[in-house]
């Protein structure tokens, strides 16, 4: 007798859930596609670098600092598509775990430079060393060329920004 697909189960039959579900074409919505594989990146991303306390963000945002020292906060805000209350607040957090530390611009006195601290250069090291484990996981799952299709593919979502 085939499962009845609604709440109400004969005694001894469970209800449809978790992969019985019928997806009609919800699996087949791009968005939705992308969401999931963003949550399981994302998970497996909180569990590789949990121990560290470092949110995607500020993970983000010490990288590109390590990368452009003296950078300011609106170009680092801009690059992560951050609006500015967000990228003051990243920066507080980093400014008072004493990973980052601001400075006045020598050349323009309304400029906040950020750099570095020696704490927040072993984070990044840390953050790194965990990011390319983390990474190597979830590039395992494709060949080189079926690799090199995605990461070509979702370039293209950066017109939308």
């Amino acid at each position: 007798m085939p499962r009845r697909r609604n709440a109400k189960t004969e005694p001894g039959e469970r209800p449809l859930q978790g992969p019985e579900l019928m997806f009609q074409d919800l699996d087949g919505l791009l968005g939705y596609r992308l969401r999931r594989a963003q949550g399981a990146v994302h998970r497996h991303y909180m569990a590789a670098v949990g121990g560290l306390k470092l949110t995607q963000k500020q993970t983000a945002t010490l990288w590109l600092i390590g990368a452009n020292a003296g950078v300011s906060q609106v170009a680092v805000a801009a690059a992560l598509g951050m609006d500015r209350a967000t990228m003051m607040a990243v920066t507080n957090r980093l400014e008072a775990r004493g990973l980052v530390v601001r400075k006045r611009s020598a050349t323009d006195r309304r400029r906040q430079e950020l750099y570095l601290t020696a704490a927040g250069e072993k984070a990044l090291h840390k953050v790194k060393a965990r990011i390319v484990e983390h990474e190597n996981r979830f590039k395992r799952l494709f060949e080189p060329a079926e690799l090199a299709a995605l990461l070509s593919a979702l370039q293209k979502f950066r017109t939308f920004d």
